[in-house]
């Protein structure tokens, strides 16, 4: 895009708002940034948690893949509401159940009380997920990859600080009461950040680049129901769940993966550690890349890239080579990621954005099967294939993902105007 339609963005967002729109992203940022650790920092506290209650860590196999699939199957109804009412009122509801979360957890005394705490708070997360990102591509349509990465890489590398901070206050030996303060403490500071950020978003006005805005950005507006009869979204959403069962099943289960290989428990903390970090730079590199290039090419490349790193970790993990297994899992995760920038601006793209909410959290519903893959499913194949076999067959999802990337071009505009 030319820089003059960079100003007049700019410009009319300031004119809507009285003050910049990337005050806006900071806000979705900070919010994405405290409920990562929900998705980023299970595979460091399941050990802790079951330690506490005296159960073997197998109970608590369930509970990543059960907060995948609250966090994502609560993204429809949430951006349905999103797109009619604004984000405002919901994300106050959200920063009590995300941040509630956390406490709920810390304060558990069964496997019951465990799963109930987390999926109140993957609720949480779920909503504030889809009022950040598609913050983004509202306010953004210019630079959708970018705005989508700041929010999704703060998703992810806001993680990062955390899992050394859990991973040092949750050992043996350690007493309960350093393990309560851990969640307690992420607990309040979600809440404080979640409420501030739902007290600066909002939406813009209506129609508020059509007026002499160019045609790229105000074409046909897809309802969810228009969408769901083109051909490229059901593409897209089969490359969806191939690729986030396998990002899933590496984040839920490298630090599992590290033992099994024998690699010593300093691989593994850097492994978790780097992880998220990895993750939340891809998202904004590749994203922002993605606003200059052919943005399904960059999908395919991306995702093909992920499929070879995955089979680098298994290489790597085999020959016990503990340097080179972390930097595999860095590849892996840095290309994985960006699909949660990549997918929401191609759908920005290809469907506009007045119901962006909606229809991004209908494709992002695919997380919900890739996280019974990620968890669910690669612990059945874990027990019956084997740790590498289980993960070869998601990098190989993942380049499958990457050459179907290559077939998806632009729907043909619905024959009714949209309402």
């Amino acid at each position: 895009m030319s820089e003059g339609g960079d100003v007049d963005h700019a410009a009319r967002a300031k004119d809507a708002l009285g003050f910049s729109r990337w005050w806006l992203v900071l806000a979705a940022a900070g919010m994405m940034a405290v409920v990562g650790p929900y998705q980023y920092v299970w595979s460091s506290l399941r050990d802790p948690v079951a330690r506490q209650l005296g159960i073997q860590s197998a109970a608590l196999s369930t509970v990543f893949t059960l907060f995948v699939v609250v966090q994502a199957g609560s993204q429809f109804p949430v951006g349905w509401w999103r797109d009619r009412h604004g984000p405002r009122s919901i994300s106050v509801i959200a920063a009590f159940l995300a941040g509630g979360g956390y406490v709920g957890l810390s304060l558990a005394q069964s496997v019951w009380q465990i799963y109930l705490a987390y999926s109140l708070g993957a609720l949480g997360v779920g909503i504030v997920y889809t009022i950040a990102v598609n913050t983004a591509l509202k306010w953004f349509p210019d630079r959708r990859g970018l705005t989508a990465g700041v929010g999704t890489m703060a998703f992810a590398g806001g993680s990062a600080a955390l899992v050394p901070y859990v991973r040092a206050n949750t050992g043996p030996g350690l007493p309960d009461s350093a393990y309560v303060d851990v969640l307690q403490h992420v607990g309040a500071l979600i809440f404080v950040v979640v409420l501030v950020g739902a007290l600066v978003l909002r939406d813009p006005p209506q129609d508020w680049l059509h007026d002499g805005d160019s045609v790229d950005h105000v074409g046909t507006q897809f309802t969810w129901k228009e969408m769901l009869r083109t051909w490229p979204f059901w593409l897209m959403y089969a490359m969806f769940v191939a690729v986030s069962g396998a990002g899933l099943m590496l984040t839920g289960k490298v630090v599992s993966y590290a033992d099994h290989a024998g690699l010593a428990a300093g691989i593994a903390t850097a492994a978790a550690t780097l992880l998220p970090l990895a993750g939340g730079i891809g998202r904004l590199v590749l994203g922002a890349a993605s606003d200059h290039v052919d943005r399904t090419n960059a999908m395919g490349g991306t995702f093909l890239v992920l499929g070879i790193a995955l089979f680098g970790v298994v290489y790597f993990g085999v020959r016990g080579a503990g340097a080179a297994f972390v930097a595999a899992v860095v590849a892996a995760t840095f290309f994985w990621s960006p699909q949660y920038t990549l997918f929401p601006s191609v759908v920005g793209d290809y469907y506009g954005e007045k119901h962006s909410s909606a229809n991004y959290a209908l494709l992002y519903s695919g997380k919900m099967w890739g996280g019974v893959f990620g968890g669910t499913v690669t612990g059945a194949l874990v027990v019956s294939l084997g740790w590498n076999q289980t993960f070869l067959v998601g990098g190989a999802l993942a380049v499958l993902s990457g050459a179907a990337a290559f077939l998806l071009e632009e729907p043909t505009p619905p024959s009714v105007e949209n309402p």
